[in-house]
């Protein structure tokens, strides 16, 4: 069972938006206040692409094909699960928290953690894979202690 002591952050993140929160009570009646937000403008990959996808000459066969288009939305997904790991670290560095509860889809902590600093892994107590980013704050408060209380979201 891992305890969300006083002072712990919890950040609640997709791979659009990331909320940072703070435990201001104890494990048995937590009380999330937020600290911070932090939003991705990324509209779907058709807004984003201005361009017909290149078309490249067979050279051993007659007939063009087109190269795979980039998924402009996919790319900003993971850029900003990057950048969130990269927040992470700077916080940590100033000392700004001790304890770390991640919750995120499965695809997100992928990133996150694949990125994260040693400094920031040392701080992770938890992750727990759901998105809760468009729940209100007392819903994520019972999921999260819930979550913490039944000990299957150790990092």
């Amino acid at each position: 069972m891992t305890r969300l002591t006083n002072g712990t952050l919890v950040v609640v993140t997709d791979s659009e938006k990331a909320l940072f929160l703070i435990n201001k009570t104890d494990d048995e009646n937590p009380h999330l206040e937020v600290a911070g937000k932090k939003t991705e403008d990324n509209p779907p990959d058709r807004e984003q692409t201005e361009n017909r996808r290149g078309r490249v000459q067979e050279s051993h066969a007659p007939g063009s094909r087109a190269y795979d288009e980039t998924d402009f939305h996919e790319l900003q997904k993971e850029r900003f699960a990057s950048d969130l790991a990269d927040r992470l670290y700077k916080m940590a560095h100033a000392g700004e928290y001790d304890r770390l509860v991640l919750v995120a889809s499965p695809q997100v902590l992928g990133v996150v953690r694949d990125e994260m600093h040693k400094e920031v892994a040392d701080r992770l107590v938890a992750t727990i894979d759901k998105t809760l980013t468009n729940h209100p704050l007392g819903e994520i408060e019972r999921i999260v202690a819930e979550d913490l209380h039944e000990g299957s979201s150790a990092a």
